[in-house]
């Protein structure tokens, strides 16, 4: 473990450090080369602890997996991405937890044959499906019933069938009932596969869902 504090003359943004200067003092601490990713704004002035993660990102997603919202209060527990009642090789059960602080959660994922064509590799509506609901769990603090009103996504590699993945989500901003919100799909060496932007939309308070069935009658 490694502590360290930005001084007030290396700022970016006001009262925050300087991407640039942050990055290269974190890669001072690293004992070879590495790739800092910046999910939020560090502080001026403030201790800072740099720790290393034991057993990698994976160990670390699956202990945030543990904490997933919807295990004691879930919507949708019949959702194919994140649905708690949905059986393996049904559903993704992709079941993202808080990770670090702030607005931010994490899961593992690995996808199975099923959502391939047979070329080994994931198809790209289900990696698309894959980035989808961990954005509304990051969104808020305590899990809503939420929808999906626009979404974005880039894939920059299918992923392989069995080959272990990370997923991140993160609250970009929020305004009454919108959320924006990012995802991103990592594989076990760090490299960014896939990523998304969302506007998860709140429903107002005592209406329900209704069934596309209910909105024609």
């Amino acid at each position: 473990m490694s502590s360290f504090t930005v001084d007030a003359r290396f700022c970016g943004p006001p009262g925050c450090a300087n991407g640039g200067y942050l990055a290269g003092l974190m890669a001072n601490h690293a004992p070879g080369r590495v790739r800092i990713r910046l999910e939020r704004p560090i502080p001026l002035a403030v201790p800072l602890e740099l720790k290393a993660a034991e057993g990698g990102d994976l160990e670390l997603t699956h202990e945030a997996s543990r904490h997933f919202a919807g295990f004691t209060n879930h919507p949708y527990p019949g959702c194919f991405v994140c649905g708690t009642g949905r059986a393996r090789g049904d559903g993704l059960r992709i079941f993202a937890g808080n990770w670090g602080t702030g607005n931010q959660v994490a899961a593992p994922w690995v996808a199975d044959a099923t959502l391939s064509d047979g070329d080994g590799k994931v198809r790209p509506e289900f990696i698309s499906a894959a980035l989808d609901c961990p954005g509304a769990f990051a969104a808020r603090d305590e899990m809503g019933q939420m929808l999906l009103g626009e979404f974005t996504a880039h894939i920059d590699r299918r992923v392989h069938v069995d080959e272990p993945c990370v997923i991140l989500g993160w609250r970009i901003a929020a305004k009454g009932r919108k959320f924006e919100v990012g995802t991103a799909l990592f594989d076990q060496g760090g490299e960014l596969c896939a990523r998304a932007r969302g506007v998860w939309i709140e429903l107002r308070a005592n209406r329900p869902l209704s069934s596309p069935d209910a909105a024609t009658r």
